[in-house]
């Protein structure tokens, strides 16, 4: 199965529910202060919206990637009941031809949520993508789990490989001003597939001028 076919049946399989809710993710929200210092964002494997249309609503001028077509449709549907705009977009990010060179040091945020569904080799494909698209002195902010998840089961990857620890976030990002980079746990409610207490990881990464 293909990774646009496994993703588009778990958005299906829930009907015209949202698989991770409609709010946006607690880690982004509550960094809603610094979104006043640029105004272009671009949430990568935006799913069914919660976090792009969030973005629109503190009035950026946003873009989503995300792969599955049937996530997008969903993604219209909400943005249409806020009442705001959003350029989405179906593609695979971990393509060779992604991002287009339209894109290149474009955006002022990059942002990433529980997009952990990747191995270390695409992973790396990925934070690149992420890089290629921010503009100098723009930011990318990443939530995701840490190897601690494994023992709650709350919701992420299965595979240790693809959780982030500080260390690996910090390799990743060692070309870039790392601003804020925490672990914690919290009990958090996003849809039926990230509920209940979770080890998390947040990081805002500003890219050099």
């Amino acid at each position: 199965m293909t990774m646009e076919a496994h993703w588009s049946a778990r958005y299906r399989d829930v009907g015209d529910d949202y698989l991770f809710g409609i709010e946006p993710n607690h880690f982004l929200a509550q960094r809603s202060h610094l979104f006043s210092e640029g105004p272009t964002a671009l949430s990568i494997a935006d799913g069914e919206g919660r976090n792009s249309v969030w973005l629109a609503e503190q009035g950026l001028k946003v873009s989503a990637v995300e792969i599955s077509p049937v996530a997008v449709a969903k993604a219209h549907k909400l943005a249409a009941a806020r009442g705001v705009t959003v350029n989405f977009e179906i593609a695979d990010i971990l393509t060779p031809d992604w991002p287009p060179s339209a894109l290149s040091n474009y955006f002022d945020w990059v942002v990433g949520i529980f997009i952990q569904f990747v191995g270390p080799q695409d992973r790396r494909r990925q934070f690149a993508a992420m890089k290629a698209v921010t503009r100098p002195g723009g930011r990318v902010l990443l939530q995701g789990y840490t190897p601690k998840q494994l023992e709650y089961g709350t919701g992420g990857p299965s595979d240790l490989e693809n959780l982030y620890t500080p260390e690996l976030l910090r390799a990743e990002f060692s070309d870039w001003i790392v601003e804020e980079l925490v672990e914690y746990e919290d009990d958090i409610k996003e849809g039926s597939r990230h509920s209940g207490k979770s080890a998390l990881i947040g990081m805002v990464a500003r890219k050099k001028i």
